[in-house]
């Protein structure tokens, strides 16, 4: 039930869809409610305008990335590396016949990284598929599969979390394939503005793991006084910042993350998830 109301909640809450509606909506309203009709109109096309070209969805997008410093290796081994799916593109690796990802695709080359880099640890990919009603032809597991190879990794070594549809499943289910013990150390790789909602939803299914964030949209400044170059670019960052911050938002009130905005600092543990 939660990822159903998540998913049709989104379709309408994200701003590029929600401002656009309005101002359709107020089309809609001029011949009878002229006023009404206008003001909504106006706004919602005032507001895609403001929305894409100011520097509102940096503004959104940096305390999400800045949130867990990047990864720094001192040394101590490491038992095993989670990898969340979600840059991947099923539907058209599955009409194209080879492996496709969209922006987020440092996640599968840091995968290739740290295989290597750890050669004695195990790898994990979590990633099922995210589809609310339509099904594709392959999953975000079977994609990574077919780039291994490309990434100078061999398939065996991986192990696949294959059914897990949003973040919290993420966690769950891959602590129940892994089976983690105290003491060991896993390192978690997600896009660094999805790392905060990943590790609370960790922390709440009681698995422990590292930050190795990567992904990265932003500087690390919100330049406030530099605008975007075109309203598509301005309002995809909005949409993906506020995807974020309403996650966070509803996993917390769900209790699937153990805090509100997790932070590096935060003792491990918290309520199951539910």
């Amino acid at each position: 039930m939660f990822f159903a109301l998540s998913k049709l909640a989104w379709a309408v809450a994200a701003p590029s869809t929600f401002l656009t509606l309005l101002a359709l909506g107020g089309l809609l309203l001029l011949p009878w409610f002229r006023r009404l009709g206008t003001a909504l109109t106006v706004l919602g096309i005032v507001g895609l305008l403001v929305v894409g070209l100011s520097p509102l969805g940096r503004i959104l997008m940096v305390p999400l990335e800045n949130r867990f410093p990047a990864y720094t290796d001192d040394g101590r081994p490491v038992d095993g590396v989670i990898v969340l799916g979600g840059a991947e593109l099923p539907a058209v690796t599955a009409a194209r016949g080879q492996a496709s990802f969209q922006e987020a695709g440092e996640r599968i080359l840091a995968m290739g990284e740290l295989a290597r880099r750890y050669p004695q640890a195990r790898i994990v990919f979590a990633g099922g598929s995210s589809n609310l009603v339509e099904a594709s032809p392959m999953q975000e597991a079977d994609v990574v599969r077919l780039a291994l190879p490309q990434i100078g990794v061999n398939p065996a070594r991986v192990e696949f979390e294959r059914f897990s549809r949003n973040t919290a499943e993420n966690a769950r289910l891959a602590r129940e394939l892994i089976r983690p013990q105290p003491g060991q150390r896993w390192l978690l790789v997600t896009s660094a503005f999805h790392m905060p909602r990943a590790i609370g939803c960790f922390r709440a299914a009681g698995f422990p793991v590292i930050a190795y964030p990567v992904d990265y949209r932003t500087i690390g400044e919100a330049q406030p006084f530099r605008l975007f170059g075109s309203v598509a670019e301005g309002l995809g960052f909005t949409d993906l910042a506020s995807r974020e911050w309403m996650g966070l938002a509803a996993y917390y009130l769900a209790g699937r993350t153990d805090a509100l905005f997790p932070a590096p600092d935060q003792p491990s543990g918290g309520s199951p998830s539910r």
